[in-house]
């Protein structure tokens, strides 16, 4: 059995970090000289400093960018933009992976696409937190819709959003978000996160879906 061969067989995700790594590869010489070899030969890919995917060539199936905007820098779930998307709220492909942490902000940009990082409040990081399996096992953390969406209007500087018409006129026309979309989001969980928040406009909103939802009753 050759060493990528091995590695695949001790390895079975395409996301690993250094550990992991260092482990399949715990009965050879130098196991810090194989990977530099690993990585010249492109069998694997380094992500970050201790993060890794397998190279094209050899990868089982599709690698996650989602998985990995969890590992690259945690804890943190994705949320904001991409998150919006991935719940069919706005209709724009978002191409770098945007997360929300209780940790600074940050950004990386690796080989497999930019990775941005947004703070919110510790208070708040875990209200509305999903958690998406995928296969094998594999999972990483998702902002629910509500999050996603109180998370996009916590962040928007210079917004200005003092009614519930002036909310619902970015919502509708800015980010493209359907009407009825917005009637099914939970006010409840936007109650909840906007104390947690402290945030005028994520209570604005959960008025707002309020009001919407009486409406059409």
């Amino acid at each position: 059995m050759t060493m990528t061969e091995n590695l695949r067989q001790v390895i079975p995700f395409e996301e690993f970090d250094y550990q992991a790594l260092m482990g399949a590869l715990a009965d050879y010489a130098r196991p810090r000289d194989k990977v530099t070899d690993l990585l010249a030969k492109g069998v694997i890919v380094r992500v970050k400093k201790g993060l890794y995917i397998f190279g094209e060539k050899w990868r089982r199936q599709p690698y996650s960018r989602e998985i990995l905007a969890n590992l690259l820098y945690g804890p943190s779930c994705v949320s904001l933009d991409y998150a919006l998307h991935y719940h069919g709220l706005i209709p724009e492909r978002v191409e770098a992976i945007t997360s929300v942490t209780p940790k600074r902000a940050n950004s990386f940009a690796t080989p497999v696409g930019l990775f941005l990082y947004s703070n919110v409040p510790e208070a708040g990081f875990a209200v509305g937190l999903g958690r998406v399996e995928l296969e094998e096992g594999r999972a990483f953390l998702l902002a629910a819709p509500e999050k996603a969406l109180a998370d996009k209007l916590r962040q928007g500087r210079g917004l200005g959003l003092r009614t519930q018409k002036e909310c619902l006129g970015y919502l509708v026309e800015d980010l493209r978000i359907d009407e009825a979309a917005l009637r099914d989001l939970d006010a409840g969980l936007l109650d909840e996160l906007s104390q947690a928040y402290r945030s005028p406009r994520v209570a604005l909103l959960a008025g707002l879906t309020r009001r919407l939802a009486r409406r059409q009753g």
